[in-house]
């Protein structure tokens, strides 16, 4: 019976992704806008569904956008580079000529204090407000046997009480707002706050409706932001490490 077990794991090999860090991303895959404006060209910024496009300079503000890719042109082109959060709100607005490595460089501002309390177990409590399940369905995933998030020290945990903070997820609708706040002071101090995702980090494409209240971001500091839609495991897991090791 052990017999078997080894030649079937010689035979599946690893599998988990051995360098988080520096795993490949498939072509496919849209990330790191690359932005230069061609002489002549017409950006047309309507064409954007969440607002995040603007032609006077050029910029995409990844904290809005989708990454549909109906803004891809000669002027725009998106990278396959999936490390994209940062710890300024700020600096998720992407400029002509920007480079990725120019990008993480800046993104993420190191704290002594997170990397001393933090930097070897980190226990966080997902909170979906009013998400479609997208990013939802993807920070899950992050603790599957491929992205096996575990192995850092990063787990979700069912309660808030058990947790060292939370990761918002949606829009955060009028009927999820009280909920997220709750979740939010049941959290034991120090604790961080992550936003996960377009729809978290700005709105998304439901920013103008009336629905929505997002007095929590207002009230309350948030501590790292990790763009996408949905939010991939890489992007999630490579930000979240950065934002609690880094030096």
């Amino acid at each position: 019976m052990l017999t078997d077990t080894i030649v079937l794991k010689y035979f599946q090999g690893k599998q988990y992704i051995p360098d988080i860090p520096n795993a490949p991303m498939r072509s496919q895959f849209r990330g790191f806008p690359l932005l230069k404006k061609c002489e002549g060209c017409t950006i047309d910024e309507s064409i954007c569904p969440a607002g995040a496009l603007k032609a006077n300079p050029l910029s995409i503000d990844l904290g809005k956008c989708t990454l549909c890719g109906e803004c891809a042109c000669e002027a725009i082109q998106f990278s396959n580079y999936y490390k994209l959060s940062s710890t300024d709100r700020d600096k998720l607005i992407i400029t002509e000529d920007m480079t990725p490595e120019e990008f993480e460089k800046a993104a993420i501002r190191a704290r002594k204090e997170i990397r001393k309390v933090f930097s070897k177990s980190l226990k966080l409590r997902q909170v979906s407000a009013a998400g479609c399940n997208g990013c939802e369905m993807e920070l899950n995933a992050c603790s599957n046997c491929n992205f096996d998030m575990g192995r850092f020290g990063i787990d979700f945990v069912a309660s808030p009480r058990h947790a060292d903070g939370i990761v918002v997820t949606g829009p955060i609708s009028d009927n999820m707002a009280y909920a997220l706040e709750d979740c939010y002071k049941h959290t034991p101090n120090p604790k961080i706050v992550i936003l996960a995702g377009a729809c978290a980090i700005s709105g998304g494409v439901f920013q103008e409706s009336k629905k929505l209240n997002r007095e929590f971001l207002e009230k309350y500091p948030i501590d790292l932001y990790i763009p996408g839609c949905p939010v991939h495991p890489l992007t999630f897991i490579n930000g979240v490490l950065d934002f609690i090791t880094k030096k």
